[in-house]
Order: structure tokens, then C-alpha cells, then sequence
């Protein structure tokens, strides 16, 4: 059994928050000039270069049977939504939007686990989830004034990440967090490849397969290797730290991607989008803050 290690744990997820907002910033970059579809294809792809070498190295089991089987396929059906939807908000919206809105998954979560797992949640963080919403609304607003629809796409990703979670945690116990990861870069490489193909023949431009520049290759092997390595840094933090430790950490990548946005696309959000940020990240840590305080208080406290 690993050792708690919180110290390390904490490091492993700050980590986190680096590299996954500057990943987007990569696919944020080739949006404009790269199919949706290819972006998507090579952040499974390269997990899957990356990860499966590794697998047989360490000799680690890539069989999958039966009820893990089929969460699997969910799992990363779920996973290429996901990282879809976000890639296709980011030609539209400045990165730190795009990735405060999706922030609301937290909440979502919360709701999904008192209405559909039977959960219990008490009022108070029922009221924190509906503050928190209406930060991310103050958030989408500005954004939606000016490009419509497309700034409701980190919502539709909220609510794919979430379930995500959800299948995540019904397998997590089940897996090795390696093996599963390579299993879904294969899983989700062998699921796109036939649709690049027919929407190239059907020159349907947001799933065609071109052949990138030159100069833009490194961009794209960055955002697979950046992919990936966020993805493993959060998967292995929870090896080394209580999830109740990290969970608040998860929101430095809102400010870390303030200033990636800043540096790389001179974006920053305007005043009211900063408010429902701010509003946002405070819901989100009493929301986790209320779940620690509950688990430490045992089961006879009333839900708060």
C-alpha cells in the first residue's frame, strides 16, 4: 500500500496545474489552422505512444474484462467528448473563460451525486452550488455577447468531465492508473482514426485529416506529451495525498491560466468575467471545504 506522502502529493498536483493549461494553450494556438478532430487525435495518439511502451516495460496487465470492460469504453468515449468540446471552445473564448466555466464541474458533481448516487448533501453546499453557477454565468456573459453558442461549450464539458469522474471512480479501485490511461489512448486513437478518414473523403473540415506545416509539429506533439503528463501528475498526486488536500489546488489552474492567456494571447478577463471567477473559486473551496469537514466529522453530523 503507498505511503501517504502530502508534501509530494501537493507537488505532483501544482504540476498539474501547470501543464494542463498550457496544453490548451497549444491547442488553442493551432485551433484556427488545425482540424478539431486531428488536435483531438494526437492527445491519444501520443498517450498512447508515451504510455503503452511503458506498460509492457513494467509489465503492467492491459486486460480489461467485463464491467471494467465496458466503463473503459465509456470512460474514453466521455474523455474524447470532453477534450473535444474544450479544444472547439478554445477558437472562441480566452483560455482562462474557457477554463473557469468549466469549473463548475465541481458542482455538478455534488448535484449528480445527491440525485443520481443517493449521496447526501445538506443545504448549505446546495446553496454554494447555485452561487457558484451564477458566477460562471457572470463568466459566460460577457463571452456569449460576443460569439453566442460556442461559450456554452465548457459547460457541456463540465457535464462530460463529470460523468467522466463518476465512471472514473467506479474503475479507479479496479486499474492500474497507467494501464487504464495507455488501454484509452489505444481505445480512443482506434475510435477517431476511421472518422478522420471519412471526414476527409466527405471534406468535412473540423474532422479531416491534413498534413500540418512543418513549423507546427512540436506544437502538436506538445499538447499530447503535455496531455498526458497532467493527466498521470493528477492521477498519481492521489497515490501520495488525500483527494481532500488536493481538491483545493485544482484551482490554481484558473489563475495559472490568467496569466498563460496574458503572456501568450494578450487575453484577460474583463471586469465582470474577473467577478464571476472570484465568485466561482470561493463556492467551489466552501463546497470542498464543507466535504472535508464532513468527512472528519463522521457520519452522525448532519449534512451541511
Amino acid at each position: 500500500m503507498t505511503q501517504d506522502r502530502p508534501v509530494f502529493g501537493i507537488f505532483l498536483m501544482l504540476g498539474f496545474c501547470v501543464l494542463a493549461p498550457w496544453g490548451d494553450a497549444m491547442a488553442k494556438l493551432l485551433a484556427e489552422s488545425t482540424p478539431v478532430g486531428l488536435l483531438v487525435f494526437v492527445r491519444f495518439a501520443a498517450q498512447a505512444v508515451i504510455l503503452v511502451p511503458l506498460v509492457v516495460l513494467t509489465r503492467r496487465s492491459f486486460r480489461m474484462h467485463g464491467r471494467v470492460l465496458r466503463l473503459t469504453v465509456l470512460r474514453t468515449v466521455l474523455h474524447i467528448l470532453g477534450i473535444a468540446a474544450m479544444f472547439s471552445a478554445l477558437q472562441y473564448l480566452p483560455l482562462a473563460d474557457a477554463i473557469a466555466i468549466a469549473f463548475v464541474m465541481p458542482f455538478i458533481l455534488l448535484l449528480l451525486g445527491r440525485y443520481v448516487l443517493n449521496e447526501e448533501v445538506g443545504p448549505r453546499r446546495l446553496i454554494a452550488c447555485i452561487v457558484g453557477f451564477l458566477g460562471t454565468l457572470l463568466v459566460i456573459q460577457p463571452s456569449f455577447a460576443e460569439v453566442g453558442a460556442p461559450a456554452l461549450l465548457p459547460l457541456f464539458v463540465a457535464v462530460v468531465f463529470a460523468l467522466f469522474m463518476l465512471v472514473t471512480r467506479q474503475i479507479a479501485k479496479d486499474t492500474d492508473p497507467i494501464a487504464l490511461q495507455a488501454v484509452s489512448g489505444l481505445m480512443a486513437s482506434v475510435v477517431l482514426m476511421p472518422m478522420l478518414a471519412i471526414g476527409t473523403f466527405s471534406e468535412i473540415w473540423e474532422i479531416s485529416l491534413i498534413i500540418p506545416d512543418r513549423d507546427v509539429h512540436w506544437l502538436l506533439f506538445a499538447i499530447g506529451l503535455l496531455g498526458t503528463l497532467a493527466h498521470l501528475m493528477m492521477t498519481w498526486s492521489l497515490r501520495y495525498a488525500p483527494s481532500a488536500t488536493l481538491a483545493p489546488m485544482q484551482y490554481l489552474e484558473i489563475p495559472v491560466a490568467t496569466l498563460i492567456g496574458w503572456l501568450v494571447f494578450n487575453d484577460l478577463p474583463n471586469g465582470i468575467a474577473a467577478i464571476g471567477i472570484l465568485i466561482t473559486i470561493a463556492a467551489g473551496l466552501y463546497v470542498i471545504l464543507r466535504e472535508r469537514a464532513s468527512v472528519q466529522s463522521g457520519p452522525t453530523e448532519t449534512p451541511a
